[in-house]
Order: structure tokens, then C-alpha cells, then sequence
């Protein structure tokens, strides 16, 4: 296992976000100062960030700067002041479906904003960069486990092929500048401040609602769901452990059938979901399970929470007033 180095000031894109949020939490939890940078992009309500960010801001070590990854005097200026020991980069245009619609958008924040951070980390390379990119980079693959040493270069979205791009623009800046640089592929995290469009919140709100739940295909397709504390414990230990240039699957390695998660989060829920069956839908995927063997071995990574209880935490957290 690759010795951990602790971190003092730590910069966080995304901050608002699903996972920036938790992530920011924890690192104030370590004594950590942080700085949190979010555009509060109107892609889901931006009220929902700011309630994400209301336990951070009540902690004097913690900073909002409201701002976009892509204005490049803001993050030159950031870095530059800062002093941070690590930038995490997890600011992106999520979501597969919508890339499709916007792809122009998708490559402009996550191409040429990851572009502006890695430039701007020139004045600093000592600095360590761990950037979020993301399962959906092994496209169509179907056998599994999933493994960073698989080919990866037949993206099947716009999204994905974004998050490749990232990971290649993050080998080019190792190699020409040695900035210590670690890519994590997250597996589908779930949990409580889940984006409102993705399957789990969704779904969870169309049963409390007793709506019908969209199941694009025959519900046989299956994700490795990642409970979000397993993820930012990940985020962390790539954090303490960045060196070279390395790629890091982030998951539980489990796989669950569709209809077989919409069965259990009813239940968390103590709800009988309804299904509507719709067709499949372009730039969706099989199947997805990681071989977090390298995370095991060079990050320590353990994820230690199974599907059943993650979907009961997160019902929790839904029930809460």
C-alpha cells in the first residue's frame, strides 16, 4: 500500500454537488481548510445545492467561491493563492441521456474546464489533482469485472467519452509537468443528496409519490451500486495517496439486476412499486462491476456498505423532515 501523505488545504470543485458535498464534510471532519468551488449550475435545482452545502458553511474552516471551472483567471487566481496540498477536481456536466441532447456543452465543461485546472496547476505541481471520472468510460464491454487496464476507447455517450478525454488530458500533464495525478472511475454512488435525475433518487420519489417506475428494457441490465461514504472514503484515500499518474476503480464489485434494485428499494421504502416498461435507450449500458483489486491494494480501499443497508440509509434520509 502506498504510504499516505495527510493534506492540510484541500480545493474542491463541484462542491455543491451529490459527492462534493459529502466530500467537503469529511475533509473538515479531518481538520482539513477547504475551499469549495460550484457554479450551482441550473441542471437540477440549485436550492438542492445549497441545502447539500448548509452543515459545511457552518464551519469557519470552509470557503464558497461561486464560480466556473472554465473561468480560467478565477482557478489560475485560486491555485495560485490557495496553497492547497490537493485539488478535487469533481465538477462535471453529469448524466449520459442528457450528453446526448447537448454534446457541444458535455465537451466544453468537462473537456476544456479539466483543460483550465491542469494548466493552471503548472504554477503548483507539486499539487496533487484527483480527478472524478467515471465507469461509463468502459462503454459496452460485457465481461466483468471491469479492470483500468481494460481498452476503453469506444465511449458509447458524449459523457463518457468526456470522462476519457479528462483521463487523457491527465496523463499528457503527468507526463509533461509530473503533477501527481489520480483518476478515479466511480460505479454508480448512491445516497442520500443523490442527483434528483439519477435511477435511485428518482425512483424513490415516483414510489413515495405512487407513481409508475420507468424500466427502459427488460430490467435485466445491471450496475455495481456504490454506496456514497464507500465512494468519499475512496476520494480520500486517492487524496493521501497520489503519486505518478494512476487510475483507480471506485465500486462495491457487486452487480445488481435493474429490477432487482426497484424490488429492494421498494422494500426500504415499504412500497410496492408500479412498472412501466419503456424501450432501451441509446448510450445505456449492459452491465457494470469493478475489479477494485488496484484500490484494494495501493489505496486500501474497502467499501463496507452492502446495497440493502446503503438503500435503507438513503430511505432514511428521505423520510426525514
Amino acid at each position: 500500500m502506498i504510504a499516505p501523505r495527510p493534506f492540510q488545504r484541500v480545493l474542491i470543485t463541484g462542491a455543491a454537488g451529490f459527492i462534493g458535498s459529502h466530500l467537503a464534510e469529511r475533509c473538515l471532519a479531518a481538520g482539513a481548510e477547504v475551499t469549495g468551488v460550484d457554479n450551482f449550475d441550473a441542471y437540477y435545482d440549485p436550492a438542492l445545492k445549497e441545502r447539500n452545502l448548509a452543515a459545511a458553511r457552518q464551519n469557519p474552516r470552509f470557503h464558497l467561491i461561486r464560480g466556473d471551472i472554465r473561468d480560467r483567471p478565477l482557478i489560475h487566481r485560486l491555485i495560485a493563492e490557495q496553497g492547497c496540498d490537493v485539488v478535487a477536481h469533481l465538477a462535471a456536466r453529469a448524466g449520459v441521456r442528457p450528453s446526448l441532447a447537448d454534446p457541444v456543452l458535455y465537451m466544453d465543461v468537462n473537456v476544456l474546464g479539466t483543460t483550465v485546472i491542469l494548466e493552471a496547476l503548472r504554477q503548483r505541481p507539486d499539487t496533487r489533482f484527483v480527478f472524478a471520472s467515471s465507469s461509463s468510460v468502459y462503454g459496452g464491454l460485457t465481461h466483468t469485472p471491469f479492470r483500468e487496464t481494460d481498452e476503453v476507447s469506444r465511449p458509447v455517450s458524449p459523457y463518457a467519452a468526456s470522462k476519457k478525454a479528462g483521463e487523457v488530458l491527465c496523463a499528457a500533464w503527468n507526463h509533461l509537468y509530473g503533477i501527481p495525478i489520480a483518476a478515479l472511475r466511480f460505479f454508480t454512488a448512491y445516497g442520500p443528496r443523490q442527483r434528483p435525475d439519477m435511477a435511485i433518487a428518482s425512483f424513490a420519489q415516483r414510489m413515495l409519490q405512487g407513481q409508475p417506475i420507468p424500466i427502459f428494457g427488460d430490467g435485466s441490465s445491471a450496475r455495481d451500486y456504490t454506496y456514497v461514504d464507500d465512494i468519499v472514503d475512496g476520494v480520500v484515500r486517492a487524496m493521501e495517496r497520489c503519486q505518478g499518474f494512476e487510475i483507480y476503480n471506485l465500486g462495491e464489485s457487486q452487480t445488481t439486476r435493474l429490477d432487482e434494485l426497484v424490488r429492494l428499494l421498494g422494500e426500504a421504502l415499504d412500497v410496492q412499486p408500479q412498472i412501466e416498461r419503456r424501450p432501451p435507450q441509446p448510450g445505456d449500458v449492459l452491465i457494470t462491476c469493478a475489479d477494485i483489486s488496484k484500490a484494494r491494494a495501493a489505496l486500501g480501499y474497502r467499501p463496507a456498505t452492502g446495497l440493502r443497508e446503503g438503500l435503507r440509509r438513503h430511505a432514511d434520509w428521505l423520510r426525514r423532515p
